[in-house]
């Protein structure tokens, strides 16, 4: 972005173009450089270029390019690297700027101008490449060549280059690579950006890369800006609505001195009209966020080019399978979408990921996903990308619902795989469903949001999809009977989950007549089973009684084993409830030895739950926790937030019972913190209970400690959450008072903050981030083993028996390391 930074200001000059270079000194032996200095700092990006300084002083790389989009700061990396470079380069570090120049065949004479080696324009390319052989073969040399995209033609001068001169280095910058067997590349990625569903406190969240180049170019221009509770959402929101684009980020933070942060975010919508009106001084292709993209864009090809439109109907990304279906009409048949889709990853407006189980993943910056969806507006193509991406999602959704729903037997991985694979798409789907309602698709809708009903209920999303289904029923009271029946079965639920019990008790009722009105007995029997839930939910137990039956008998007629296990499970509950332990423990006993057989990972983990909560009645708490940690081994598989958090609030009340108040405190936070982040809610029936349960954990610690550790457990994560509750059952002394005392003596907490190194504190801060050494390791551009060494080391030290302990420790030193990407 902008111009160029240097360290050392005093000892180098600007150059403004080639001819100044040109009138400079006459040779390659007496200058050392021609780098320039920087008007503004380089932000975020310290281990990025220490990675990189590391690659480049390695014997076996002699060119190394630096790949990515525009506007994600090559050009800055790649000086910033030679600068501190300089010193290995004996006869000199040269920046050669090919963005004036088209032709390939220039390429060697761009090179030969920079280093003033007398080109001129009536010497073929040949010739002038020959010359620089010569001149540069015993040379010790780092020659940087910058905006390589536009001569790729010319990649070969390259290859001939480092053959003939063995110590010269090529750093390269690039939207797409050179494919040379010299070639390493570097992929440069955005800017690290906060997490807009947990948000760090104030001092962690100003040392995110992304937010503090924005809060650095901000009071560049208005001095007293500064982040603050206020307006934190605002300013992360707005870094990762810009893709933690470095160039986004710049064009962006000038607006703050007419609008505040909240006001901007509300016109960045539209990116692409925002972000310009960029710095004079910078390069042409950086004066808006659209020069950088049409840059780009304009280097494909016409299938290339086509195909980027028509990929900008899928949000968030797609496979390749997905891709093949929806853009066939722009890539011909399904074999011909692949080149062209390397063509766009080379060109840096795709990019590849690993999906599940290897699949690969295609993604686009929203920034450049914003243009591809005018190019498609533009080609008159936009209604059939939508009408082929929302007939693909349909069918992919319709596909997955027998796995959700636990239909399919062998083991249940059919579901954890399915709603893992919804999750992923879970934005194509919302951009599905919105096509749908925009455009009078009612009955493909209510197909759709039926289908995501199970989905939606596991994996928390209660108020989404209730009201997806609210507005597909509203507009489709004239839709197929077994439709509507169907879709109002499934808001009922999603209506429970959130306690509107009157609410799901009437859309219950509407399911139950359309059902018995179709004749379809096993929509019956469920709209029974739910019936009698509401009923049980609202103190009515002889109803719900009478329900259960009804519905028991229906599924023994069918023959369903899954319908029975449902049943089964809530028979249990109303025992329990009743204070009949014994016959609800049988009950759950009996659901368990059917479940295994079923694909319905949820239903299993519910029962492990309830058995846990009746051992726990009685009083038997040991034996509580084994089974409750055995639901939550089950809730890992597949990702139930409802179970999960009853299965969490579970854990915490046996550890309340038993003195483990600190531990108690700190799981019930983060129990209320899963509840809130779902809209999930406790039936009324057991709310009074849990909150004497939370009630005697507060009363032991007294409310200091006790809001400590409740704000400590907030911050975690729902997989953190879980393996705490799992690991730290397996090793807590059951017994004695937990005390602030006690918890201070607990290896995890009581060392300070200098027992670790830098680079140590910073690992333990993602791991509290709840990243994998894997992850650790690409977010820290560290070596897999590197990591595992740091994370022994940082146990060790500690005297930490999991990483949950290690992710207490670096909470309660929150803001002391600052990771990088």
């Amino acid at each position: 972005m902008g111009g160029l930074q240097a360290c050392r200001e005093d000892e180098w000059r600007k150059v403004g173009s080639l001819a100044v270079v040109r009138a400079a000194q006459p040779t390659v032996a007496a200058r050392r450089h021609n780098l320039a200095a920087q008007p503004t700092p380089l932000i975020g990006r310290e281990r990025t270029v220490q990675h990189i300084r590391a690659c480049l002083r390695r014997d076996d790389v002699r060119l190394l390019t630096l790949t990515g989009p525009g506007g994600v700061g090559k050009t800055r990396l790649a000086v910033a690297v030679a600068v501190v470079l300089a010193g290995a380069f004996p006869d000199g570090t040269f920046f050669v700027d090919l963005a004036p120049i088209r032709d390939p065949e220039l390429l060697a004479s761009a090179i030969a101008q920079t280093l003033q080696l007398g080109a001129s324009a009536d010497r073929s390319w040949p010739q002038t490449l020959q010359t620089l052989h010569d001149q540069l073969r015993d040379r010790r040399m780092l020659l940087i060549l910058d905006n390589f995209e536009q001569v790729l033609g010319g990649r070969t001068q390259v290859a001939g280059l480092l053959a003939a001169c063995p110590q010269v280095k090529v750093l390269v910058t690039s939207r797409a690579r050179l494919r040379l067997r010299w070639e390493h590349e570097y992929v440069v990625p955005p800017l690290a950006l906060p997490d807009r569903s947990r948000l760090p406190p104030l001092p962690r969240l100003a040392q995110v890369p992304a937010v503090a180049l924005f809060v650095e170019r901000a009071r560049a221009l208005t001095r007293d800006f500064a982040l603050t509770e206020a307006n934190a959402a605002a300013v992360g929101e707005l870094c990762i609505r810009l893709d933690g684009l470095p160039l986004a980020i710049e064009l962006a933070a000038p607006r703050i001195k007419l609008l505040s942060p909240a006001a901007l975010l509300a016109r960045v919508e539209r990116r692409l009209s925002v972000l310009s009106a960029g710095a004079l001084d910078a390069p042409a292709r950086h004066h808006t966020l659209r020069d950088a993209i049409v840059w780009s864009y304009d280097l494909l090809d016409g299938e290339a080019q086509a195909l980027f439109r028509q990929l900008a109907a899928f949000a968030g990304g797609c496979t390749l399978e997905a891709a093949e279906a929806v853009c066939t009409a722009a890539g011909g048949p399904a074999a011909d979408v692949v080149p062209a889709l390397g063509s766009l990853v080379d060109n840096s407006l795709l990019r590849r990921q690993d999906g599940a189980a290897g699949e690969p993943w295609f993604t686009m910056l929203e920034t450049v996903r914003e243009y591809a969806l005018e190019r498609l507006v533009d080609s008159g193509e936009e209604q059939d990308a939508r009408r082929r991406h929302a007939a693909h999602f349909l069918a992919l959704a319709e596909q997955g619902e027998p796995e959700l729903q636990g239909l399919q037997t062998g083991g249940g991985e059919g579901q954890a795989v399915w709603l893992d694979r919804l999750e992923r798409e879970h934005d194509n789907v919302r951009e599905a469903l919105g096509w749908c309602q925009a455009h009078g698709q009612v009955e493909q809708g209510l197909r759709l949001a039926g289908a995501l009903c199970r989905f939606w209920e596991l994996r928390g999303h209660f108020a989404e999809g209730g009201r997806w289904l609210a507005g597909f029923l509203e507009r489709g009271r004239g839709a197929e009977a077994a439709l509507r029946a169907k879709a109002s079965s499934g808001a009922g639920t999603l209506a429970w989950c959130e306690g509107d019990y009157a609410r799901a008790a009437a859309l219950h009722r509407a399911s139950l007549q359309a059902y018995r009105a179709a004749g379809d007995d096993r929509g019956a029997a469920i709209a029974l089973s739910n019936l009698a839930v509401q009923a049980h939910s609202q103190g009515d137990d002889r109803r719900a009684a009478a329900l259960y039956e009804q519905s028991l008998a229906l599924w023994r007629r069918l023959g369903d084993t899954w319908g029975q296990v449902v049943v089964l499970n809530n028979l249990g509950l109303l025992a329990s409830r009743r204070g009949q332990h014994a016959r609800a423990g049988a009950l759950f006993q009996e659901g368990l030895a059917l479940a295994p057989a079923l694909g319905d990972k949820e239903c299993h983990a519910a029962l492990l739950n309830n058995l846990a909560e009746v051992t726990y009645a009685q009083g038997a708490y040991e034996r509580a926790l084994q089974v409750y940690r055995e639901s939550l081994g089950v809730c890992l598989e597949f990702g139930g937030a409802r179970v999960t958090a009853d299965c969490l609030g579970g854990v915490a009340s046996v550890w309340a019972a038993e003195g483990q108040a600190m531990r108690a405190a700190r799981l019930f936070g983060a129990v209320t913190a899963l509840r809130e982040a779902t809209g999930g809610v406790l039936e009324p029936a057991d709310r009074e209970a849990y909150e004497r349960r939370v009630a005697a954990a507060r009363a032991a610690l007294g409310d200091v400690a006790f809001a400590a550790a409740w704000a400590g457990g907030q911050e975690l994560s729902r997989e953190q959450a879980v393996q705490y509750a799992i690991e730290a059952s397996q090793v807590a002394p059951h017994g004695p008072a937990d005390s602030p005392d006690a918890a201070r003596d607990r290896p995890s907490e009581r060392l300070s903050l200098d027992a670790l190194s830098t680079r140590e504190r910073e690992v333990a801060a993602l791991i509290a981030e709840g990243l994998s050494n894997r992850q650790i390791a690409q977010r820290l551009v560290l070596a897999g083993g590197t990591v595992e060494r740091h994370v022994a080391n940082i146990m060790g030290k500690l005297e930490a028996r999991s990483r949950v302990q290690v992710a207490v420790w670096a909470m309660k030193h929150a803001g002391a390391a600052t990771p990088e990407a």
